[in-house]
């Protein structure tokens, strides 16, 4: 059980920590995005012609292809031999690049129309929508080479190579930050540069694996295998799959759709705020999805029920411990840390105060994010795709409810909010049924976990509150807003741990055993 712990922590530790350094280069990115090109109609068009592929891409292969092709894979990789092994991989690689292909070439000719159907707002905006389109065109591709990039990369982790899928992001901040700094100059529109960043990002994190694979011996050779048996069972786990594990990623693209009828920055300040939120998200809750799905397949394919439920209850236990106190924290420094980072040039006070508030209503459901990248794993290791997906629709209409109530009183923060409300409820419902169904049975000892979170959230929050003056950021140059950003989250940090140790939490309490 110790062993199983240690290799789960290692695990999520080496993805977190590439996570982080793609994640820091994210936010540089984000600052010089901020600097050079502001927030106004062209970068909303570039942030909707970027987003729809990449929506694309978080659905089809982080979303359903990874939760349906890496269970199979673990059979494959128990039960089969090297050769059936090989034989299965070339062929899904032949049938997944084929799929790709074809839907990138539709999705190029369908621009006009999806930028209609996504950010239907622009179509009033001449300009601004031909710019999307023209947007859209370059980027879709990445579509093609970054879901190749998640085959690849599933493969990997089942086979506990974690870094060079966690490191892979990082190429796509260099290739921006190179084009926001070298290429836009060059070009009529400068906005457009950042279209052919992405492009180019795409290409090169696939080349970034193949000398990974070829280390296992596992390069994939491009075969049709649509009546292959293996690729006949991810093909019918991904038809459901599509909606379960992906439901933010939609209410994301809808915040998106409805902000298009906003005032002009909306997205852009949307993009800004979920891109803080994502940094938690990514480097601890998509880290610990990662890690946790191959050994949740693994427990599955090995029928052992204990440890499934053992590592799940240590994958809750994490998400509460540094969910609770990151929501807290993105919450109550969220102008701070908005200004820290991207005022300067063209992104104003308005910007830091409209982008704080959608940052704080994002941060409400950071937690529900994070349960949902791992309660997911839970239903679709064991290759259950029709409940999630059961509940990721009950959560996108609520959330689209919420939409409409929330968007008039709230504005782009009400959408902001709508989304984390919907992501607690798909939560919820993915949740209690593991627990009616006794797949999940909590070990001993959460009531008194929850209450020395509470107690340590409480005091770091107190300190916040009391001792911070936000207001101050606004009149602050880069160095003094760095440094005082910094030694607050510090010292909240340090609080927190304090208290929690104060408190007689221990690292055995988190074992997954």
């Amino acid at each position: 059980m110790q062993v199983l712990s240690r290799k789960l922590f290692k695990s999520t530790a080496i993805v977190s920590s590439m996570t982080m350094i793609s994640r820091i280069l994210g936010f540089i990115r984000d600052m010089l995005f901020a600097r050079i090109f502001g927030a106004d109609s062209g970068t909303d068009a570039f942030f909707v012609a970027f987003k729809i592929p990449n929506f694309l891409r978080r659905l089809f292969a982080e979303g359903a292809f990874a939760q349906a092709f890496v269970p199979v894979l673990s059979d494959y990789k128990q039960q089969g031999g090297k050769a059936t092994l090989r034989h299965f991989i070339d062929r899904t690689a032949g049938t997944l690049a084929l799929i790709l292909m074809l839907t990138t070439i539709a999705g190029m000719l369908a621009a006009p129309y999806l930028i209609m159907v996504f950010a239907p707002g622009f179509s009033w905006q001449g300009e601004q929508y031909d710019l999307a389109v023209q947007m859209l065109c370059i980027t879709f591709p990445y579509l093609f080479f970054i879901s190749s990039v998640a085959f690849a990369g599933g493969i990997l982790n089942t086979y506990g190579k974690f870094a060079v899928p966690a490191f892979t992001p990082v190429f796509l901040n260099i290739c921006l930050i190179s084009a926001a700094i070298w290429l836009a100059p060059l070009m009529p529109q400068p906005i457009v540069a950042l279209a052919w960043g992405v492009f180019f990002a795409g290409a090169v994190q696939l080349v970034f694996q193949f000398p990974a694979l070829r280390r296992l011996g596992l390069v994939p050779r491009l075969r049709f295998g649509f009546r292959d048996p293996g690729v006949k069972r991810i093909l019918k786990l991904m038809l459901p799959a599509l909606f379960g594990v992906s439901v933010t990623q939609i209410n994301l693209l809808l915040d998106t759709l409805l902000a298009s009828f906003l005032t002009a920055g909306s997205i852009s300040w949307l993009y800004y705020s979920d891109r803080l939120v994502e940094f938690p998200l990514g480097i601890f809750g998509i880290a610990l999805a990662t890690v946790i799905l191959p050994n949740l397949s693994k427990n599955h394919a090995a029928e052992n029920t204990e440890a499934f439920s053992r590592s799940l209850d240590w994958g809750l236990k994490l998400v509460v411990l540094i969910g609770v106190p990151a929501s807290l924290g993105l919450i109550m420094l969220a102008e701070p840390m908005v200004s820290t980072l991207f005022q300067y040039h063209h992104f104003g006070v308005n910007d830091v105060v409209m982008t704080g508030r959608s940052l704080m209503a994002y941060s409400v459901g950071l937690l529900g994010f994070i349960l949902v990248k791992v309660l997911v794993p839970g239903f679709t290791s064991r290759k259950d795709m029709k409940t999630p997906v059961r509940f990721g629709i009950y959560a996108m209409i609520a959330n689209m409810l919420l939409n409409i109530a929330l968007v008039f009183p709230l504005a782009h923060a009400g959408l902001a909010l709508a989304t984390s409300l919907g992501a607690f409820f798909n939560a919820s419902l993915l949740l209690s049924k593991l627990l009616k169904t006794k797949i999940y049975r909590p070990a001993t000892g959460w009531r008194v976990f929850i209450l020395r979170i509470i107690l340590a959230s409480s005091a770091m929050a107190s300190l916040i509150y009391h001792c911070v003056d936000t207001s101050l950021w606004h009149n602050w140059g880069l160095v003094d807003r760095a440094l005082n950003l910094a030694m607050w989250i510090a010292i909240a940090a340090t609080l927190y741990a304090f208290v929690l140790l104060l408190s007689g939490l221990r690292l055995r309490h988190l074992s997954a055993g």
